[in-house]
C-alpha cells in the first residue's frame, strides 16, 4: 500500500479519507441517537466535531510552536495536515458531556466516538505504506550540469521534494522548503521534474529563490522510483535507503520539520 487513494483526477491520503469517513459516521450516529432518545445528540455531535477539530489543530500548533512562529498564517492552513488526534478526541468527549449531561445519549455518543477513533487509528496503521527501498543508481544534475548521485546520500536520512514550475502548490511551498533545507542537518533535495535547466533558472530568478538545493530530473525517473502520483510530493528516506513516508500535496513547515525530526530519530 502506498497510503494514497486515487479517485479519478483526485488524490487523497488514506488516513485523511478515513478521517472524513469517521467524521461523517459520527454525525450520522448523532442523528440516530437523537431519534431514539429524544436528546439533542445531533446538534451536540456537530458542536463536538468542530471543537474536536479545533482542539486537535491547536494541540499540534502548540507542539510545533517554533515552526508556526515563522509562518503564523499557516495555523489556519488545515488542508496541509497537522493535528493532535488524542487531544481532539478528549475535547470532543468533554464537549459531549457538557452539551448532553449525564444521560444515556451521552454514553452512546462517547462509545461511538471511542470506536471510531480506535477504528481510524487501526485502519490507518494497516493502510500505512510499508518502508520500501529506494531504487539505486539514480543520478541527477544540478543547475550547472554536474552529476548528483542520490546514492551518495545513503547512510543518513534525507528528503526528496518533487516539484514543477507549473505546479501552484509547488510554487507556494518552495520558499519554505528552501529555507528549511538551508538550516537542516538532514539533506533536502528539490528535484524538478521533466523541465529544462533554462526553464528552472528563469523560475528561480523570477521568484528570487536560491538554487543550491535544486536538481534536475528531466526524464522523471525519481517520480517513477518513488511512485509519486502528482506534485508536489515530499519523500522521506531513512539511513538504510528506505522510503518511510510520502506526503502528496502541499506540506506545511511544521509538518515538514516534524517529519524530519522523526526521520532523524529513526
Amino acid at each position: 500500500m502506498d497510503g494514497i487513494w486515487t479517485i479519478g483526477p483526485v488524490m487523497i491520503a488514506a488516513d485523511r479519507a478515513l478521517a472524513i469517513a469517521a467524521m461523517w459516521l459520527f454525525l450520522a450516529a448523532g442523528m440516530m441517537v437523537a431519534r431514539r432518545t429524544g436528546a439533542a445528540a445531533e446538534r451536540a455531535a456537530g458542536v463536538a466535531l468542530v471543537v474536536g477539530i479545533a482542539a486537535a489543530r491547536l494541540g499540534f500548533v502548540v507542539q510545533h510552536l517554533d515552526a508556526f512562529r515563522v509562518e503564523p498564517w499557516s495555523i489556519i492552513a488545515i488542508w496541509q495536515g497537522g493535528f493532535a488526534p488524542r487531544i481532539g478526541v478528549v475535547a470532543a468527549a468533554l464537549t459531549l458531556l457538557l452539551a448532553l449531561g449525564r444521560r444515556r445519549a451521552t454514553a452512546w455518543m462517547i462509545v461511538v466516538l471511542a470506536v471510531l477513533s480506535l477504528g481510524h487509528a487501526a485502519l490507518s496503521a494497516v493502510l500505512a505504506p510499508t518502508p520500501q527501498p529506494l531504487l539505486r543508481g539514480l543520478t541527477l544534475h544540478d543547475l550547472d550540469g554536474k552529476p548528483v548521485a542520490i546514492d551518495a546520500l545513503r547512510g543518513k536520512p534525507f528528503v526528496l521534494n518533487l516539484w514543477a514550475t507549473w505546479c501552484g502548490p509547488c510554487r507556494r511551498e518552495m520558499p519554505m522548503i528552501i529555507d528549511v533545507a538551508r538550516g537542516s542537518e538532514t539533506p533536502v533535495l528539490l528535484i524538478n521534474q521533466r523541465e529544462s535547466e533554462a526553464a528552472v533558472r528563469r523560475f528561480l530568478a523570477a521568484e528570487r529563490l536560491a538554487g543550491d538545493a535544486v536538481v534536475l530530473d528531466p526524464t522523471g525517473h525519481v517520480a517513477a522510483a518513488t511512485r509519486a502520483g502528482g506534485y508536489p510530493t515530499t519523500v522521506f528516506v531513512d539511513a538504510a535507503g528506505r522510503i518511510t513516508r510520502r506526503h502528496t500535496g502541499e506540506i506545511s513547515r511544521a509538518s515538514l520539520m516534524a517529519a524530519i525530526d522523526e526521520l532523524e530519530g529513526s
